[in-house]
């Protein structure tokens, strides 16, 4: 019988998982086929597996070929935001998620249906995009961006700010401009992140921008779209954070693209980490 080394085996079984996951709509057959009776494998139970180690386990057994996610997955926003993103790579996208068992997948509005259905059973949401990328529609399309996503299986909706307006200091419409997707989103029983596209923002507007947000019972600010002329600084961050205090999230998108990166934003004060690179940063820290 021909051998063949795990790297090569993990990948065809990879490409069958996400054939079959594109074909049939269905769950990962083998995301909740554990055969433990108490939930406690290291295969197929990361979740109460994290619990076990959390209450002082020292060691948990596990079978061979387990990769433990670590204790950053939690914290990314597996994303894949291209405009040219076909199916296949979003099964892939859900496949990883499902595997490292990230904060959500972020996806753009037409892929939500697909990705509910591939997460199904999970424990892994489906975060969408809304006025996206440039803020500079309507807060009305945009809420109503929100419920279409909401109604197709979104459970967190990352909206850009009218920057137009904050930049012009009209308040008023930044303002309405959140709350109306903020409304739209709570009523389904869904969270909001707030992008408010820092490098194009003075550090007044920011703080303008984060208070705004806050004020309207957004559930996180949000750095960066990772279409703007930059991404997440350390110092947008630390800002932010101070800004919104200890009681709504903040998110770092753009430009995160290792372990080091994100370590140096969760100092910084972010809660939530977006990036395309999410399985690098995991495999990282559980080398560390």
């Amino acid at each position: 019988m021909t051998q063949y080394d795990r790297a090569t085996v993990e990948r065809v079984i990879e490409e069958v998982t996400r054939e079959v996951l594109l074909r049939l709509s269905q769950p990962d057959p083998t995301g909740k086929s554990c055969s433990c009776e108490d939930g406690s494998c290291a295969e197929h139970c990361s979740e109460d597996v994290s619990k076990v180690v959390k209450a002082g386990a020292a060691r948990v057994s596990a079978v061979l070929g387990t990769r433990p996610a670590g204790d950053v997955a939690p914290m990314i926003d597996h994303t894949l935001l291209k405009p040219d993103a076909s199916q296949d790579q979003i099964a892939q996208l859900c496949y990883e998620a499902r595997t490292y068992q990230f904060a959500s997948v972020c996806v753009n509005p037409a892929h939500v249906k697909l990705s509910a259905q591939l997460l199904k059973g999970s424990g892994v949401p489906v975060c969408t995009v809304v006025g996206f990328p440039l803020g500079a529609t309507p807060g009305t399309v945009k809420a109503f961006e929100a419920q279409q996503a909401i109604r197709e299986g979104a459970r967190e909706i990352d909206m850009v700010i009218n920057i137009g307006a904050l930049k012009s200091e009209d308040y008023k419409t930044v303002y309405e401009d959140i709350a109306s997707v903020v409304r739209a989103s709570h009523a389904g029983d869904s969270i909001v992140k707030v992008i408010i596209e820092a490098a194009l923002l003075n550090d007044e507007e920011k703080v303008i921008a984060c208070q705004l947000s806050k004020a309207a019972e957004a559930d996180f600010v949000k750095t960066s779209t990772g279409f703007g002329p930059g991404g997440a600084t350390v110092a947008d961050v630390a800002l932010m954070r101070r800004v919104v205090g200890p009681d709504i999230g903040v998110k770092a998108a753009g430009g995160v693209k290792d372990l080091a990166d994100a370590q140096a934003m969760i100092a910084a004060g972010a809660t939530r980490i977006g990036a395309s690179a999410g399985v690098r940063i995991v495999a990282e820290s559980s080398q560390r």
